[in-house]
């Protein structure tokens, strides 16, 4: 059992854009996160339409977070590509199981909260306030400029 490929490149993105306050461009944000451009603009849609993502058109356009990294859950981020956290599909409305007395839907159901509530309880506030050297691979830096030759 896993999260999505979408997931965890949605995750980058959020994690790239509280790294980095600030506008950035769709193709930056891609080749900071190792994501193609395709799928970061995809994935950028999804966020902005969630209310995780602000986009500005333009010259002077981009993206950056809609609210502080704070307010920005693993749980929402990972939510908003995926759907509702549910460990099985008889925990959804548009599934419906033939059983009538079935001992596991308490239990997926219980299984499915505990990893919610655990998701919720990260905001990006929180992981990303980890110590400069352990701080994303993904984080700009500026680029050293050559000494002018004389």
């Amino acid at each position: 059992m896993h999260m999505t490929l979408e997931a965890d490149y949605a995750v980058r993105i959020v994690e790239f854009l509280a790294v980095n306050p600030g506008r950035a461009d769709a193709k930056t944000i891609s080749e900071r996160t190792s994501v193609t451009l395709r799928f970061t603009l995809k994935i950028l849609r999804t966020l902005v339409s969630d209310g995780i993502v602000r986009s500005y058109k333009g010259a002077k356009g981009g993206y950056e977070l809609a609210k502080p990294p704070k307010e920005i859950t693993l749980r929402s981020v990972i939510e908003a590509v995926e759907g509702p956290y549910m460990i099985s599909r008889c925990q959804g409305d548009a599934y419906s199981c033939q059983r009538t007395s079935c001992r596991l839907h308490h239990i997926y159901g219980e299984v499915s909260q505990l990893v919610r509530d655990k998701l919720e309880s990260y905001t990006f506030a929180s992981i990303c306030a980890c110590e400069d050297t352990e701080l994303s691979l993904i984080h700009i830096s500026e680029p050293t400029r050559p000494e002018p030759i004389s």
